[in-house]
């Protein structure tokens, strides 16, 4: 029996709000728990539902959405963010995902692409938009020369295969997709992460995308 994935729908914008929840409780493994205004609003219903998936807009008012991720994360960190938005600028997505969202889709994706969001950060994993993907991508090839400039020790002391693997964990790749992607064996690629691990001096695959999302961000703001 496939299980029930619980979602909350948060979006100031009654009408997308209700289109979004009629074509998405067309499918059976999905049921819609709740539906906020902002993100206020959505911390309410949080602590009443405990959902598995909040989908967030990110400019509402009271409560924006990425402060709302944020205390969502406190309140209930098995509860997983979908930001679902027209906003596309870097600082927006990077800010996004700093706060703990595990997805990051635009509002003229299709409907295809938001159930398999879904379904995919409530298996654990991320997914971020090709689109998105890309300006991560391209940001992360600035960064490697500015940071080669500005000296960062933990950054420059991975190997160029690790810095590869890092830039695959930020955009949500699992350790088999990663495998495939650069034709090593997934124990191979399970070194190479802890050793990423060991060198940025952090403890999970979340914490080291943060690390890489956050440096390249910071580097942008300074030049």
């Amino acid at each position: 029996m496939t299980d029930t994935i619980r979602v909350v729908l948060c979006d100031d914008h009654r009408l997308f709000r209700q289109g979004i929840k009629k074509l998405l409780e067309l499918e059976e493994d999905i049921k819609i728990v709740g539906e906020a205004n902002n993100g206020q609003e959505m911390l309410d219903i949080l602590k009443k539902t405990m959902p598995d998936i909040i989908l967030m807009d990110i400019g509402m008012p009271l409560m924006d959405g990425v402060t709302a991720t944020h205390k969502v994360k406190k309140i209930s960190p098995g509860t997983s963010i979908i930001i679902l938005t027209v906003y596309e600028d870097e600082a927006h997505i990077f800010e996004a995902i700093k706060a703990g969202a595990m997805g990051y889709l635009l509002k003229d994706a299709s409907i295809e692409e938001l159930i398999e969001a879904i379904r995919k950060v409530y298996k654990g994993e991320a997914l971020i938009q090709p689109v998105i993907a890309t300006k991560v991508l391209k940001e992360f090839a600035m960064a490697d020369k500015r940071k080669i400039k500005n000296g960062d020790k933990f950054y420059n002391d991975l190997t160029e295969r690790e810095k590869e693997i890092l830039r695959l964990i930020v955009l949500g790749g699992t350790n088999k997709e990663i495998a495939k992607k650069i034709g090593i064996s997934e124990k191979t690629v399970k070194n190479h992460i802890s050793n990423i691990f060991l060198t940025l001096h952090v403890n999970n695959r979340t914490q080291a995308a943060v690390y890489a999302l956050e440096k390249n961000y910071n580097r942008t703001k300074g030049l």
